[in-house]
């Protein structure tokens, strides 16, 4: 669409966790540290929570990226699961073969027997759960009760939690009191400064391939700040969107005016006063329709 008019390689907002693109400012640095110097250590349990939108599937991503080939990891990116269900997932993660209508004590020790090995081979094995706030609390305890296997000299299963704040009250009631004690590392992500917001914007638009000078005026990042708040996902939406705005008319640079018109067109904006009805705002339906948009990530 507007990539070569910019000169770049690729879309520098898209909302797909691509690592390419991680954004080395000083909140996501600090949680990518906590979570590697916590992984080294071999604590039982950390937690990262941030708002929607900050960026924690993100850092999840980079953060296994990272570690090295001494860990093995598991991922579920949906653990609104009971129990067993939870459980299964991990084992099919690590590769652990089952029978069919297996046990739950055979379940259990057949995992115990697959991390014993692992552990004999000098690996770590790290379990990432994304949208923890949604984990049930009895499938919480079947965790906990997980981070009790252990050798005399560290923990089989070190376990990662990233979710929302809901997480905290979950981790708060007194049933769960347990496994919130084992909770030593943690991190909480917000939202980005407006200077972040002006590295961040210059980031992303490197990696995509831009080596001009400033694609988005001063006056244009202050808006996206403003509008954000700074949620890197809705500065993704709506610098998408201004540049959109801007190719439609032939500029080469991202004003305040074309952010304000992505912003009129974003329903998460954040102050009220981008509602108001900008004079040219009916022309950006017909842009959009002109340029053929298509850009179903914004609906997830």
């Amino acid at each position: 669409m507007y990539q070569a008019h910019f000169g770049l390689r690729e879309a520098p907002f898209g909302l797909t966790p691509d690592t390419s693109f991680f954004f080395n400012g000083p909140q996501s640095q600090k949680a990518l540290n906590t979570l590697l110097v916590a992984a080294r250590n071999g604590e039982g349990f950390i937690k990262i929570t941030g708002e929607v939108g900050t960026g924690k599937t993100f850092l999840c991503r980079k953060f296994m990226q990272s570690l090295g080939p001494d860990f093995v990891t598991a991922y579920i990116p949906n653990p609104n699961l009971p129990p067993r269900s939870l459980i299964l997932a991990l084992a099919e993660d690590l590769n652990v073969l089952l029978e069919k209508d297996i046990e739950q004590h055979q379940l259990l020790r057949a995992i115990n027997l697959r991390l014993l090995n692992l552990a004999a081979q000098g690996r770590r094995v790290l379990l990432c759960l994304d949208e923890a706030q949604a984990i049930p609390v009895d499938s919480l305890e079947a965790l906990r009760l997980l981070t009790n296997l252990e050798t005399e000299k560290r923990k089989l299963l070190q376990i990662v939690l990233f979710g929302q704040p809901e997480l905290d009250v979950k981790l708060a009631l007194p049933e769960i009191r347990q496994l919130a004690q084992r909770i030593t590392f943690h991190y909480h992500l917000g939202p980005l400064s407006r200077d972040d917001v002006d590295f961040y914007v210059a980031h992303r638009l490197r990696v995509a391939g831009f080596d001009g000078a400033r694609l988005f005026s001063r006056g244009g990042v202050a808006r996206l700040y403003k509008a954000s708040g700074g949620i890197p996902r809705l500065i993704n939406i709506m610098a998408h969107k201004a540049l959109m705005v801007a190719y439609g008319e032939g500029r080469q640079q991202v004003s305040g005016r074309h952010v304000a018109l992505a912003a009129s067109d974003t329903l998460a904006s954040k102050p009220r006063f981008w509602r108001r009805p900008w004079p040219w705002l009916a022309g950006a339906g017909v842009l959009a329709a002109a340029c053929g948009v298509s850009w179903t990530l914004l609906n997830r």
